[in-house]
């Protein structure tokens, strides 16, 4: 369980083949370094599982499902992710609650700014997933727990505060870039119920 409230960014090392998954290494920053194998790491949104360390990186497998769920088959050496550990019992929850379970991709089609902050767009691909965004609802954007402000066919809109693009990846987010979306899971529960009710 996360909360969509980034601690902190790192950078990919590598990202390499194995025989069924990619071996995604990244280099965290100073809060995320602790990581013991078999822990939990959300990566842009996805939670991962810490299966090799080192002094100055961690090492997670990436399987066939997240990377067809999932656009961490994008990243390449360089490009920085958002990381966040798992939310403790008894700890604040400051963001939404977040599982790390991606539901789908979307494209940020427009980046428009507006003073310090920006106006992120973003277009659905998966047309199963329109029901789940709300105007004023939460939804975690490559991990990041941020407000709907507004809505369209397949494309929703947040708005992304000086905070948000300064400690998170959304501040170099451009066009035709892909990032993972989660959707609120109490949303997801209430239509799995409706549907439910509807069959029977």
């Amino acid at each position: 369980m996360f909360t969509g409230l980034v601690e902190e960014t790192g950078l990919v090392r590598s990202i390499t083949p194995g025989p069924h998954t990619l071996r995604l290494i990244v280099r965290p920053g100073e809060r995320c370094a602790p990581g013991e194998i078999g822990a939990s790491v959300a990566v842009n949104g996805v939670c991962l599982t810490v299966v090799e360390r080192e002094p100055d990186a961690l090492g997670f497998d990436l399987g066939p499902e997240t990377l067809e769920r999932t656009a961490l088959g994008d990243l390449r050496p360089g490009d920085g992710v958002n990381l966040e550990r798992p939310l403790r019992i008894g700890g604040e929850l400051g963001g939404h609650l977040v599982l790390g379970h991606v539901d789908g991709v979307g494209v940020v089609t427009d980046v428009q700014r507006a003073g310090e902050s920006a106006r992120l767009s973003v277009a659905l691909v998966d047309r199963v997933l329109e029901p789940l965004v709300i105007p004023k609802g939460s939804i975690a954007v490559d991990g990041v727990s941020l407000t709907v402000t507004a809505l369209g066919p397949m494309v929703f809109h947040v708005m992304l505060i000086p905070h948000t693009l300064a400690v998170t990846t959304l501040g170099c987010a451009r066009p035709g870039r892909r990032v993972n979306l989660e959707m609120d899971v109490i949303g997801k529960y209430v239509l799995r119920a409706l549907l439910l009710r509807e069959a029977s």
